[in-house]
């Protein structure tokens, strides 16, 4: 059966999710085009956004007359569509990439979004109460959200020094658990100390990739690319 030529517009929120969509773009050699939406200073998305998808978030893709939102469902629906048999796991691999697609969104970017939450609240309320919200914020990231990200950082080190300067499933290519988990291991290599070797490597590995230099040059600045 013929594969109708792809029509992809991807709403792109600069610092977002919507680095996924590009990169598997750009890997499976998808036509697309991009349309860039800047942060506001409370970095929100612009209004802009809901005149495509009612929550107005990002990444959205329109394809024709489809309307899409949730990059795990984005990523679904372009390998499935566009993959060509490309981004498959192994047989091997095939539970650890089910896995690890849901796991990045379900598990890893919650709490990676409470500290980001917890830290702002505490730098933005007004001056005269700073000192103690930082100081319950502060307590709360310290006692709940930094040894749920350990225990994370932990498990993930393990997952990937199963498959050396390679993939979370295994396999010769990045599947749908790799386009998931990279933008959350980007933001903690960035924004965290103490990021295990094999991370390092991990995002490394991906950013060499000729495929994710074109998808930078694509979707402009982004925060978390190596300079």
């Amino acid at each position: 059966m013929s594969i109708a030529p792809s029509n992809i517009t991807v709403h792109y929120l600069n610092d977002s999710r919507a680095q996924r969509i590009i990169w598997l773009l750009e890997e499976l050699e998808v036509p697309y085009e991009v349309k860039r939406y800047e942060r506001l200073p409370s970095l929100l998305a612009p209004p802009e956004l809901a005149r495509i998808h009612p929550l107005g978030r990002a990444p959205v893709i329109t394809d024709g007359d489809i309307v899409l939102a949730e990059s795990g469902a984005i990523v679904e629906y372009i390998i499935n569509k566009y993959g060509k048999g490309k981004a498959q796991p192994p047989s091997a691999g095939w539970l650890d990439n089910l896995y690890y697609t849901h796991y990045a969104e379900g598990t890893l970017m919650p709490f990676l979004s409470w500290k980001l939450i917890l830290t702002m609240t505490g730098s933005r309320v007004p001056f005269f109460i700073r000192p103690v919200a930082k100081k319950i914020t502060g307590g709360l990231v310290r006692t709940f959200i930094d040894p749920q990200l350990q225990a994370n950082l932990s498990m993930i080190d393990m997952q990937l020094k199963k498959h050396p300067g390679g993939w979370l499933a295994g396999g010769e290519e990045p599947t749908s658990a790799d386009y998931m988990l990279h933008f959350p291991l980007e933001a903690m290599e960035t924004h965290m100390k103490d990021i295990p070797q094999s991370m390092k490597d991990y995002v490394q590995h991906i950013h060499e990739r000729p495929a994710y230099q074109r998808a930078l040059e694509r979707g402009g600045d982004y925060a978390y690319a190596r300079k």
